[in-house]
């Protein structure tokens, strides 16, 4: 048997002869009298109570503790004390993550996951539950799918540590008739050189550098708003993506680049002369930020594009009144309504213009990983899906190919002969 049984009611004592006896203890008659314990694997004593009369139930607890054991399918009785919520928030405290991160997961389960499963026992969870949750989630008009399968992944690794940790046989996220959500069907269609043209024409002087380091070297909004002196090498040919301004709950901080990694640029000679004429007609200004979150480390940066006052760029104020306006001007929004407000332009925002860069790389004949590599994507998988649609057809490439070697072999009379 994996443990032993406490009997309470009594105890052991040495007789006058020497002998063990039972003598009734102080607990006689009250609460439950038998406690089964044993050891789990992670070396802490379990246990748990049964009452007069049914210490055959108790042995037979232990015996199934054994079997479970002995199988590989133990799971820690703890388990249906813990509910999910009370789980989360353990292992979200637990993540090595950014703190930013970890922020935005927490909300994501405090949003949408709590309300449904929150008290939900972690050793309880089964498929059914799991497809409850997704039901939901597509009910939601707000919720879109490539949010949906965060919230997903959310849940997915919530589930997963508690298999690791035995306090979940398996991890009901996996099963086959829980469907993942699917990602947006939304192909991305890049702009073309003569939209990118005209919306740096309609910006501010200032801000006109901007869509030139966008559309040149990939780089995101905030990246943009973090770019510094110091991340252009000192011969000029690239361009260092070592820091981007972000704002977590309203405060901006300094922080890495989204995903934590830094990565190097190629600086094309035109962007370059840009940005030196940018920086000669607006100074570059030193920016003291937290770092990473607000109430980090004070980091300083003299950043090459600033606001007309001389401080950082808000990415609200510029996104609205900046951006926006060069859109409508530019033809791709409508213009403002009689309130002065626009239209969503999701699609047209800073991010269109790492969509031209990465269509202009693949166009030009450039490697998925190497495009990976410049847009600091996780990998190259990632940089596939969002744009395998704007690569180049290579049937006519392939056909040329062996066109060219059946020639040469025809040529050296070995090659492939049409039968008569």
């Amino acid at each position: 048997m994996a443990g032993h049984i406490q009997d309470r009611w009594y105890t052991t004592k040495t007789g006058p002869d020497g002998k063990s006896v039972k003598v009734k203890s102080e607990r006689h008659g009250t609460g439950l009298r038998y406690r089964a314990r044993y050891v789990g694997p992670d070396g802490s004593e379990k246990s748990k109570s049964f009452p007069d009369g049914q210490k055959r139930l108790a042995e037979k607890w232990l015996s199934a503790i054994e079997t479970d054991m002995t199988r590989g399918q133990y799971t820690d009785p703890q388990s249906v004390r813990i509910t999910f919520r009370q789980y989360a928030e353990k292992w979200l405290d637990s993540k090595t993550s950014s703190p930013m991160t970890r922020k935005e997961l927490g909300r994501r389960l405090r949003l949408h996951v709590y309300p449904v499963l929150g008290s939900r026992p972690v050793g309880t969870f089964r498929p059914e539950h799991i497809r409850e949750l997704l039901a939901g989630l597509e009910a939601k008009p707000c919720v879109s799918p490539s949010y949906a399968r965060n919230i997903f992944a959310d849940v997915q690794s919530v589930l997963s540590a508690a298999v690791d940790d035995s306090l979940l046989l398996r991890n009901p996220c996996g099963a086959r008739t829980v469907r993942r959500p699917k990602a947006d069907s939304h192909r991305v269609v890049p702009w073309g050189p003569a939209q990118v043209s005209a919306v740096r024409a309609a910006l501010l002087e200032r801000y006109r550098a901007m869509v030139d380091v966008g559309a040149g070297c990939g780089l995101r909004q905030g990246e943009v708003f973090g770019l510094a002196e110091d991340s252009i090498d000192i011969d000029g040919s690239t361009l260092h993506v070592v820091r981007q301004l972000k704002h977590v709950e309203g405060h901006p901080v300094f922080a890495l680049p989204k995903g934590g990694k830094k990565r190097d640029v190629p600086l094309p000679d035109s962007v370059a002369a840009t940005l030196r004429a940018h920086m000669d007609a607006c100074k570059p200004a030193e920016i003291t930020l937290p770092w990473d979150v607000p109430e980090g480390p004070k980091v300083s940066a003299r950043l090459i594009f600033t606001a007309e006052q001389g401080g950082m760029v808000w990415r609200s104020n510029f996104n609205g009144k900046e951006w926006k306006p060069a859109l409508a001007v530019a033809g791709l929004i409508p213009e403002a309504d009689q309130n002065g407000k626009y239209d969503s332009a999701r699609e047209h925002g800073m991010h269109a213009l790492r969509h031209f860069y990465a269509s202009a790389l693949l166009d030009a004949g450039e490697n998925i990983k190497a495009v990976s590599e410049y847009m600091g994507h996780a990998d190259p998988a990632m940089t596939l899906r969002v744009y395998a649609h704007l690569m180049p057809d290579s049937r006519e490439r392939a056909r040329r190919a062996i066109d060219t070697v059946f020639q040469r072999m025809a040529q050296e009379d070995h090659g492939p002969h049409t039968a008569q």
